[in-house]
């Protein structure tokens, strides 16, 4: 979660003013230029499960098109949202650093689509298949991201290891291939982040950032409740089996002929989850007939990267894979009074019921300038009933 004080965390379910504004930028965002918003068109999502994590749309007032203003080749936006306390002045929160796409004159502006700053790197492709490393990943991803987006920085949050030696990869199509979750012709995953147990994005600043896969065991930002001074309008449960995955199995194998690292495992060990792998499906996978478990059921991913060097990395790796995979099948949408300052990925407390709280992590979000509620997607760890 974005920094917020006690102050504007607890004015949320009170009535509490929300200004909003935008500035624009065509020298890649070393000078900003503020604008217009019009009422009610600026509609933001943020989502975990996207390429291009912060989009949206907007229409702009008080500024003109073209090569001078706004355009669909050098024009990034940045919106922002506010609280404006009694007697206080307002206190502003990012809401994202877009590129500019399908601008459209009206009588009441200029209509734009947004998309996350993101889509420059994915842009930028590489004229040429090129060797990358051997190397430190911080070197290696920050001068990937300088390439397609001079001057813009790289943020590394606590939790991912920076230093970690990259092995010489091929580099095919794109940067983003390389940073995010690319792969190579023979279909081993190439991408440097992936291979670190994390996830890269542009934050709601538009600072690019490399951070850990978020889990349930992560600290609760924010508690959404019901009743007198709750901020929770109503949750709608819903279950799906898509993407879910309790064993994993990760190796490294550079396909240069050296030895295979791994592979290393990691699965649903808990016995309460409805998602239970058994004791040892690696070593044991009958101990579930033998013990009487008859609802344990099996789903395997594998996972082969050329970046992943050591047995440990592979095992760090498998942990963020589960972490990622498991809880899909039990989600919360619901409404809440609107919360500038949270972003995908952290973890909030749910009164699901009348007493009864959950801990949930946020897929996604999405909320219109000004307005007073949002809208959350979020998951947790499946249940047995």
């Amino acid at each position: 979660m974005l920094p917020i004080t006690p102050a504007a965390l607890a004015s949320l379910s009170g009535a509490v003013g929300r200004p909003y504004r935008a500035e624009w930028s065509n020298d890649g965002g070393r000078t900003w230029t503020a604008c217009g918003v019009l009422a009610g068109s600026a509609q933001i999502t943020a989502s975990r499960t996207s390429q291009t994590r912060y989009s949206g749309q907007a229409t702009l007032t008080g500024v003109s098109d073209g090569a001078a203003g706004i355009n669909a080749i050098s024009t990034n936006i940045r919106l922002w949202q506010g609280l404006q306390l009694p007697r206080n002045d307002p206190v502003w929160f990012p809401a994202g650093r877009y590129t500019v796409g399908r601008p459209r004159t009206s009588r009441t502006g200029i209509e734009v689509e947004l998309a996350g700053i993101e889509d420059e790197i994915r842009d930028a492709g590489l004229p040429t298949a090129r060797t990358i490393g051997p190397g430190a990943a911080r070197d290696i991803v920050e001068g990937l991201v300088g390439e397609a987006l001079p001057g813009v920085p790289v943020a590394w949050r606590p939790g991912v290891k920076p230093d970690t030696l990259v092995p010489q990869v091929l580099a095919e199509d794109t940067r983003w291939a390389v940073l995010s979750t690319g792969t190579d012709s023979s279909g081993t995953a190439t991408g440097i982040v992936d291979a670190l147990a994390a996830e890269i994005f542009a934050d709601a600043r538009g600072i690019i950032t490399v951070a850990p896969v978020p889990t349930l065991a992560d600290p609760v930002v924010w508690r959404i409740g019901r009743g007198a001074g709750g901020v929770l309008i109503e949750p709608q449960v819903e279950q799906s089996s898509d993407g879910l995955a309790n064993v994993w199995a990760v190796t490294g194998d550079a396909g240069s002929g050296d030895s295979v690292i791994g592979p290393a495992y990691a699965w649903d060990d808990d016995p309460s989850s409805l998602t239970y792998a058994g004791p040892d499906p690696i070593e044991d996978p009958l101990a579930p007939e033998r013990l009487g478990l008859w609802h344990v059921r099996l789903r395997v991913q594998r996972y082969t990267s050329a970046v992943i060097t050591s047995l440990a990395q592979a095992y760090t790796v498998a942990q963020a894979k589960l972490a990622d995979s498991l809880g899909v099948q039990y989600s919360l949408s619901l409404t809440a009074a609107c919360n500038p300052a949270l972003e995908p990925g952290d973890v909030i407390e749910v009164e699901t019921r009348p007493g009864a709280w959950e801990k949930h992590l946020i897929d996604s979000l999405s909320y219109t300038l000004g307005a007073a509620s949002m809208s959350l997607t979020t998951r947790t760890t499946a249940r047995r009933l």
